[in-house]
């Protein structure tokens, strides 16, 4: 089966790099100057950030299920970052050494099943959790620090 990995729309967040700092703090964002690759993975473009590039670092609603799941985290998006990634290639962003861990959802945003797996073995942990019928998406997070990462459909 092929599945599509999709990144965030750019749209909502265009608005975040004409602000200042200041006005970043008050919605709780943080502008940040990339230091090191890997690091700063950009959840539009789903590539990891250049050493020198801008990006913000803010907390996103990534499930947005009137259920018990309902849950926001911290995301990074580039400046630059203006194409959302929608491809049934594996991003390259999770096959650079890092642990992900793939939550399953059911139509109704009730979560059906998850596990962890590393990076360069995440099209088996997605075909696992699609092979349950009930899985309508799948949400991939880093997870060390639990950030969202991606979302998952049946292609």
């Amino acid at each position: 089966m092929s599945y599509r990995y999709i990144g965030l729309s750019s749209e909502p967040f265009a608005s975040l790099h004409a602000m200042s700092d200041a006005q970043l703090a008050t919605i709780g964002a943080q502008r940040m100057v990339v230091d090191e690759k890997p690091g700063f993975p950009c959840r539009i473009t789903l590539a990891d950030a250049e050493p020198g590039e801008r990006v913000i670092l803010l907390s996103y609603n990534h499930q947005h299920a009137e259920t018990p799941y309902k849950s926001a985290g911290p995301i990074f998006v580039r400046e630059a970052a203006r194409e959302t990634y929608n491809s049934s290639t594996v991003p390259p962003v999770f096959l650079t050494g890092r642990l992900l861990s793939a939550r399953a959802y059911d139509a109704g945003g009730m979560m059906v099943d998850a596990d962890v797996a590393e990076g360069t073995q995440i099209e088996t942990l997605v075909d696992k959790l699609f092979a349950n019928r009930s899985t309508d998406y799948v949400h991939i997070h880093y997870a060390k620090r639990g950030c969202y990462a991606a979302r998952v459909e049946r292609a």
